[in-house]
């Protein structure tokens, strides 16, 4: 007993003062000191553990925060590119079309362009004609008189046709002259301020406002490309096929009433007017493109449907007599 070493642990347990003495065997404090030892090491450990949790977590948060502000700088950069690239293509084709208004094109070789066959005069005839050039000549007046009827020639001379015209006039009969619809234009087709960002985008039509619901009408004869409800944008969509590589285009379609494939005449009713997409409200966005080029469509628009209703009931009128 003598040569065992003990810790005496005094204390006092009654009010009077009185002291209880607790032997304590060194193997007990060596055992404790040993726990106290090992729980701070945990507690160290656990708390330097948490501490490199907390800083990954928080690069990481970082990390991932940098990838999506790149991803949208990306997405911004990629639309900016895509903006300029059709603004540059749309003057070009600007360019080519001024460029043939003021005759700075100079034809090659002797041989001058040739007009179109179905308004060329015939030459004169100095012997008597033979039964086919007869029939010939007839077919070539009907085919006239049907044009002139239908209303095709007028439009040409209202797209610019004239005795100089080199070209092909039925590109100027076919073009899409009229509105689609009447109603306040709220933008119009170039640069602007985004509705949304507030940042420069190119706008590649006009936006014509106007109630919800209202008719869109077809703005030229031609075939329907696509109908799609899930175009990027533009919502509701409906591309018609004017040919000549000449298209329109209409979005934000609050219906469509037309399907891909489908044959339309001037003046037929494609949609209704509507909010699909990013719009701000009721419009119309209508777009002019040639060769899949975005082009100002204020050159075309020349008529409303009332003027083409009035002038295809004249026409109706007339060829029934």
């Amino acid at each position: 007993m003598l040569n065992k070493r003990y810790y005496i642990l005094f204390v006092a347990t009654d009010d009077d003062g009185r002291i209880r003495k607790i032997p304590l065997p060194l193997r007990y404090a060596y055992g404790f000191v040993a726990a106290a030892v090992i729980g701070a090491f945990t507690v160290v450990g656990l708390a330097g553990s948490y501490t490199r949790m907390l800083l990954k977590t928080e690069s990481f948060n970082q990390v991932r925060q940098e990838r999506e502000s790149l991803r949208k700088n990306y997405k911004q950069m990629a639309q900016i590119a895509h903006d300029r690239d059709i603004q540059v293509a749309s003057l070009g084709a600007l360019a080519n079309e001024v460029t043939a208004i003021y005759g700075l094109h100079q034809s090659h070789g002797s041989s001058k362009p040739a007009a179109s066959s179905a308004l060329a005069p015939a030459a004169p005839e100095t012997d008597t004609p033979s039964p086919q050039q007869i029939a010939s000549s007839l077919d070539q007046f009907n085919a006239l008189r049907a044009e002139a009827l239908s209303g095709r020639v007028s439009r040409a001379l209202e797209g610019g046709l004239s005795s100089s015209f080199a070209g092909d006039w039925t590109t100027l009969a076919d073009a899409p002259s009229m509105w689609p619809l009447e109603g306040r234009l709220g933008s119009s087709f170039g640069q602007r301020d985004d509705p949304f960002n507030g940042e420069g985008a190119f706008h590649a039509g006009i936006d014509i406002d106007a109630p919800y619901g209202t008719p869109v009408r077809a703005a030229a004869d031609g075939e329907v490309a696509s109908a799609s409800a899930t175009a990027s944008g533009y919502g509701r969509e409906v591309v018609l096929n004017h040919g000549h590589d000449v298209s329109t285009c209409y979005g934000h379609l609050s219906a469509m009433a037309v399907s891909a494939g489908q044959q339309v005449t001037r003046g037929q009713i494609i949609g209704y007017v509507g909010t699909s997409g990013r719009a701000t409200g009721p419009h119309l966005h209508y777009e002019v493109r040639v060769h899949k080029v975005p082009v100002n469509p204020h050159k075309y628009l020349r008529t409303t449907y009332a003027e083409f209703a009035k002038l295809d009931s004249f026409g109706a009128a007339s060829g029934s007599h």
